[in-house]
């Protein structure tokens, strides 16, 4: 099992090198195009086009180029935004990531949660109503827009219900740093976690309610009713267990792209300054360090929350050890 986790781990490295080089080529090595008049900006002076020049070193070999970005980006850190007038590119991005993060990572908390309850409850009611009106709840979550449930969860928090002892709690738009303050952390993301949950929530109930119930056609789990096991510890230990499967997958997907930026809407509709948010100007901007920084932030966490999916296939399906 280890040489497999490690295995897995490599394998993140290489795909991560690849990804690098590939964004590299798209964004600075197009054929026929200055890239020092990408970073540049709009209407950049002959000085600062040869700052550029020599800064990133697009007088050198291709390999040269390669490597100053990178070093840029990941060694010294000095990356320079010239659309932003000297603005540091990798500061900026590592001041957004504790937003993106505390976001998704409570938000992911409640739809796994409330997810897995809602979906083995409705297994285990299958076709009762239960489980019809869990199923009917979901798929409201699964369509409302998070822009639009963000907005609405606005009008409530911060004006009809503003100053009642229901919602008076909920402080204004923004983000409070964990260090700064714990509570008041946690009070400002209560709502966002909130908005951004309820589609997962709904999604990932079905889907594991329906691997649940295909579950429980196995041939393993006539065996074990065989052996006169509780229909309890069937549901919970056996058919939930490689249920899960498929709900990882998906959580591992999801996770990596909204940590990578795909937050974004929830980010701007309770004024959040995210990765997503970053993102958005840049383009606005066309200040392609910052984007490139960004995309290839995005992309670790993809890869990264791809090698956790697999070691966590591993824990849960011993076949897949040997694979």
């Amino acid at each position: 099992m280890v040489f497999a986790i490690l295995q897995r781990l490599a394998q993140m490295v290489f795909v991560m090198v690849g990804i690098s080089m590939l964004v590299f080529l798209i964004f600075f090595a197009t054929p026929g195009v200055d890239p020092a008049a990408r970073i540049a900006g709009r209407n950049a002076s002959p000085e600062v086009l040869e700052a550029v020049r020599i800064s990133f070193g697009f007088d050198q070999p291709f390999y040269i180029q390669y490597l100053t970005m990178m070093q840029k980006i990941f060694v010294t850190g000095d990356l320079t935004s010239f659309v932003n007038r000297g603005w540091k590119v990798v500061p900026a991005v590592l001041d957004t990531i504790p937003v993106t993060l505390s976001l998704v990572f409570g938000a992911a908390v409640l739809w796994v949660v409330f997810s897995v309850i809602i979906g083995v409850v409705a297994a285990a009611c299958r076709d009762r109503w239960p489980d019809k009106l869990l199923m009917i709840l979901g798929l409201i979550g699964i369509s409302m827009p998070v822009y639009w449930l963000g907005e609405v969860m606005n009008l409530l928090t911060q004006s009809r219900f503003k100053d009642t002892w229901f919602l008076g709690w909920v402080p204004p738009l923004g983000y409070v740093p964990f260090s700064e303050s714990p509570k008041g952390w946690f009070l400002a993301l209560v709502i966002p976690w909130i908005t951004l949950s309820i589609l997962y929530i709904g999604l990932y109930a079905r889907v594991l309610r329906a691997s649940i119930t295909e579950a429980l056609q196995e041939d393993y789990i006539r065996t074990a009713r065989a052996k006169g096991l509780s229909e309890t510890r069937i549901l919970l230990v056996h058919a939930l267990r490689t249920s899960l499967i498929a709900f990882v997958t998906l959580f591992g997907l999801d996770f990596g792209a909204l940590v990578g930026g795909s937050a974004l809407l929830t980010e701007v509709v309770f004024g959040l300054q995210g990765v997503g948010k970053l993102t958005y100007d840049a383009l606005q901007n066309l200040d392609l360090p910052v984007i490139m920084t960004t995309v290839l932030y995005a992309s670790f966490f993809v890869v990264m929350a791809n090698a956790v999916v697999d070691v966590v296939y591993i824990l849960l399906d011993p076949r897949v050890r040997s694979a």
